[in-house]
């Protein structure tokens, strides 16, 4: 299965509480963190949701 790199590159201060879950549960913390996750329709509508904080690369 493809995989895909997703970093935080901006905070989730100010962003209302379902997009600080959605951060969360891609598993990104910090400013700067990454995880590497399977490229899913599931992940792929997270990242829709946050793609104004967040960069992503294909593996």
């Amino acid at each position: 299965m493809a995989k895909i790199r997703v970093t935080l590159v901006k905070s989730t201060i100010g962003e209302v509480a379902s997009v600080k879950g959605t951060v969360a549960a891609l598993g990104l913390k910090k400013i700067r963190s990454s995880k590497e996750l399977d490229d899913t329709p599931v992940v792929q509508g997270m990242i829709a949701k946050v793609k104004h904080l967040v960069k992503v690369e294909n593996i």
